[in-house]
């Protein structure tokens, strides 16, 4: 289950699947299990092997292990009597020792076989990718793996002895044990290379002492937002033994020992250290409030009696708390931590676009004309943009002053609505649908002078020294075009005014037609598709007729 050993190896096979073999099928494979491991290490709870350290003492033994000292890493869930019947099974003649305190010189010279066996307590040390806090089933890992340094705590008197509290002169012997490699390795044990001592004050004990509390509440309450399937004794075992302590007293020793006028007194250089008390007894009640709402809301019936119970004595603790020490909040739920996506993101991916705000794009440098603004922000629509381009001039110079109109009396914020209107009510009016409508076919033109018309639109012919428009009407015998702003002539240009108006290389027949008559220079690009073309809306012959 040391997954994630396994997925470090994964990654340096995925590197040769991927860039030297080629082999996609077992790259493949190979991530669905990287994938798998990932999900196991969120959602799988792992057993938490002991450590124990052993000592060798007595010229009995070896000469690879005499007097000296080893950490093994014990199996799952195996007690620590259990490894030591284990271990003195390989030595038979070995007698275990009753203390663990470092022995004497008269042990080590002895000619018998002694072996100190006690639980050490590993210590963490989280890699340095780990910058940021992250969740406790993903840290719980290196608490019993990849560590090198083992701890081991005693206790000592020292002072005069209070039957009231015992806290107040209770002090901590620390030894470190620093092993030759990390554990677990390619052994189970490794052998002590360097031990060295500390001492820990009553109150430094203390600090400490709360702090791990308040973490083993915190940890057990995310497993529960992380696992709603987990089940309730040990968070009841948990919340009742802090909210109500029959018989530790709790962190009230902590008071009696450390809060008195005579401590401070005697102990002015404790001054910071008592506050930093003060303050994890103050955030133990969010923690504890927090773990009392999960109880309650998976609490059965037959334990209704004693969550009300639990809930009455935090009450009373909670009061006494928040009026000395002050309140304290943390986050509710794991969500609250999480990052989200930005609103506005989220808006604009789920609001319809009948619903969204359209922009207004201004097509003023790409034509002359002065065309309403075009409707529509999401993406290119080209189904609104027919009917559109159907109007006369006229009708698009009267639908500009209305605009323009509004956009005086009218806020910014209400443009993209008035400009909605006056589509919705022009594109209602349209006598041609956009069904009977042919495909707009796209084509990348030379020049952008003005805008691409639909192939089903009837080109209309007029004398050589004007230009081509387009009537909204199809059959008609109308020939004088809209009012167009007259241009100045261009000079000769090698461009296809077939282009210019929107028709692909498609709709030109095989075999090219003659030029027409030409006016001026200016005309070399007006070619027609037939000479015997008389009226705007006679067709070429059907034998001429390409397909697209």
């Amino acid at each position: 289950q040391m997954w994630e050993e396994a997925i470090a190896l994964g990654k340096e096979l995925a590197e040769q699947y991927e860039n030297e073999m080629f082999d996609y099928e077992q790259l493949s494979e190979l991530l669905r299990k990287q994938a798998q491991f990932y999900e196991n290490i969120v959602k799988v709870i792992r057993p938490k092997p002991d450590y124990f350290a052993v000592g060798y003492y007595g010229q009995g033994f070896p000469t690879f292990i005499r007097n000296k000292v080893f950490i093994y890493r014990g199996k799952e869930y195996e007690r620590r009597e259990d490894f030591e019947a284990r271990l003195l099974t390989q030595f038979p003649n070995a007698e275990k020792m009753k203390t663990t305190s470092p022995p004497g010189e008269d042990i080590k010279n002895s000619s018998g076989q002694y072996i100190q066996c006690f639980t050490v307590k590993p210590k963490l040390d989280l890699p340095s990718k780990f910058h940021r806090p992250v969740s406790e089933q993903i840290v719980s890992f290196y608490r019993v793996n990849e560590v090198q340094r083992f701890e081991y705590s005693r206790p000592v008197r020292k002072g005069e002895k209070n039957p009231d509290n015992e806290f107040a002169n209770m002090w901590i012997e620390r030894t470190i044990y620093v092993t030759a490699y990390k554990l677990p390795g390619i052994l189970r044990w490794f052998e002590v290379k360097s031990v060295f001592m500390v001492e820990i004050s009553p109150l430094e004990n203390a600090i400490e002492t709360m702090q791990l509390t308040n973490d083993k509440i915190n940890n057990m309450v995310q497993q529960h937002l992380n696992d709603p399937n987990l089940p309730i004794n040990p968070l009841s075992m948990l919340l009742n033994g802090i909210v109500d302590p029959a018989v530790m007293g709790g962190f009230t020793n902590y008071e009696k020992a450390f809060f008195t006028e005579k401590y401070m007194h005697e102990h002015p250089e404790d001054h910071d250290k008592i506050e930093k008390l003060k303050d994890l007894i103050a955030w133990q009640i969010p923690f504890l409030a927090e773990g009392i709402r999960i109880h309650g809301e998976k609490v059965t019936e037959a334990l209704r009696p004693f969550h009300e119970r639990m809930e009455a004595c935090f009450r009373q603790l909670k009061d006494k708390v928040e009026k000395q020490y002050g309140v304290r909040a943390v986050l509710s739920s794991l969500d609250d931590r999480r990052g989200s996506r930005p609103r506005s993101m989220v808006r604009s991916f789920t609001m319809p676009s009948s619903s969204r705000p359209l922009s207004v794009a201004s097509v003023s440098s790409i034509s002359s004309d002065s065309t309403p603004s075009r409707p529509g922000s999401d993406g290119f629509v080209l189904e609104p943009l027919l009917p559109k381009k159907m109007h006369s001039r006229s009708q698009d110079k009267l639908d500009k002053d209305d605009l323009d109109k509004d956009k005086k009396e009218k806020k910014k914020e209400k443009r993209n609505s008035k400009h909605q209107e006056i589509f919705d009510k022009e594109f209602k009016s349209t006598d041609i649908s956009l069904q009977q409508s042919e495909a707009v076919i796209l084509s990348e033109t030379i020049s952008p002078l003005r805008p691409q018309r639909p192939k089903s639109q009837v080109i209309n012919v007029i004398s050589s020294e004007r230009r081509f428009s387009v009537s909204p009407s199809p059959p008609s015998s109308q020939v004088t075009p809209p009012p167009i702003t007259p241009r100045t002539k261009l000079s000769f240009s090698m461009q296809s005014n077939l282009e210019l108006n929107g028709m692909s290389s498609s709709d030109i027949p095989d075999v090219p037609p003659p030029l027409p008559l030409k006016g001026s220079m200016a005309d070399y690009g007006n070619l027609m598709e037939s000479q015997d073309l008389v009226s705007p809306t006679t067709s070429p012959p059907a034998h001429q007729r390409v397909s697209p």
